[in-house]
């Protein structure tokens, strides 16, 4: 069971908001030790190491896993974990900023999105590329931002009352969400919507691109998921035996196939014959585009008109992140024969329809 320390960072007499900061772990949160290793960082000294932050008039209060978790560990039972924390505080909370390893952060981001039903208040992911210690370290813009944009209201209500990841001066909707970079700090990139907020000199919010929300409904959190889903990348060649193997899983529920192009797949009889026994068995097949860009449109080439055919369903525009995380969602919530109909509905601005 993952331990939790909750330290109260900041108070101030006359503060102009509250925002809880919720850390998982991840490349931020490290900094050298007295023989050059990198160790967890003790954020009861974050003013120490940041002390604009309290430039900031805010109420801030951290909560941190005590073992932190690198990103590439990071699975739902986390992701419960990080909902629980956010419906407990919900009230006492004018936004949440996570502090989450780079890797998994748009899994992360797009499953909150849909575990938080009647989200009215930010909810932002960030992290850093260098650590918090080192001189050129991104981890400072990026967290001082990113809870600015969590506090952020306007005529009394949120700015940005949805999941988002903040990183390199870029504000993006969690769920539309990809990590692209590993090396520069521009790490994150939604190439089928458009940026919520870019940071320069203020803030400037895209507000019709920010999802529009009752402030007035209650947050509900489901925390269900069911991980029996599979992925499969076509490539040139892959082989009858690879396919045979992953759709035969025993307890498969869903199937992500990434197809090429706008949802085109090889006119290969295997290939075919095998999804086609896939849906027949009422595995769920969903087709995604490996493109970082654009759509899946079944039927407009040859190439996936059989597809759509057999009963493959088209995913739209959902992110590879966003399917994963979406499947397991609602298979763990919904019966296995409305899941076929809700992957393709939008719930929290993941598709366009």
């Amino acid at each position: 069971m993952t331990q939790l320390k909750r330290t109260k960072l900041i108070h101030h007499q006359q503060a102009k908001g509250n925002v809880l900061l919720i850390y998982t772990g991840g490349t931020f949160g490290m900094m050298r030790n007295t023989v050059g290793s990198l160790v967890p960082f003790d954020f009861s000294n974050m003013v120490d190491h940041l002390p604009t932050i309290k430039n900031l008039s805010l109420n801030i209060d951290v909560i941190e896993f005590e073992k932190p978790i690198d990103s590439a560990n990071i699975n739902p039972e986390h992701w419960q974990l990080m909902a629980a924390l956010i419906e407990s505080n919900y009230q006492d909370f004018d936004g949440f900023v996570i502090l989450h390893g780079t890797d998994t952060m748009a899994f992360s981001a797009s499953a909150l999105s849909f575990m938080l039903e009647g989200l009215s208040k930010p909810v932002i992911l960030t992290g850093a590329q260098l650590p918090i210690s080192e001189p050129r370290s991104d981890a400072r813009e990026n967290l001082i931002t990113a809870i600015e944009i969590a506090a952020a209201k306007e005529n009394g209500k949120p700015i940005v009352p949805e999941v988002a990841i903040f990183f390199d001066y870029e504000l993006l909707r969690g769920n539309r969400s990809k990590k692209v970079e590993s090396m520069q700090f521009d790490a994150f990139d939604s190439g089928n919507y458009p940026a919520l907020a870019k940071a320069g000199v203020k803030i400037d919010f895209n507000r019709s691109a920010i999802l529009s929300v009752n402030t007035e409904k209650s947050l509900s959190v489901r925390k269900k998921f069911d991980s029996s889903i599979a992925l499969i990348k076509l490539y040139p060649g892959i082989s009858n035996a690879y396919l045979h193997a992953v759709i035969r899983t025993e307890g498969l529920k869903a199937l992500i196939i990434e197809t090429y192009g706008s949802g085109n797949a090889p006119t290969d009889t295997y290939l075919l014959t095998i999804l086609a026994e896939a849906v027949k068995k009422g595995i769920i097949v969903l087709n995604i585009s490996q493109c970082q860009g654009g759509r899946v449109t079944q039927g407009k080439y040859e190439t996936s008109k059989t597809l759509d055919e057999i009963g493959v369903i088209g995913g739209l525009d959902l992110t590879t992140e966003a399917a994963v995380t979406k499947l397991m969602f609602l298979l763990g919530n919904f019966p296995q024969e409305v899941v076929r109909t809700k992957v393709i509905e939008n719930f929290a601005g993941e598709l366009t329809i």
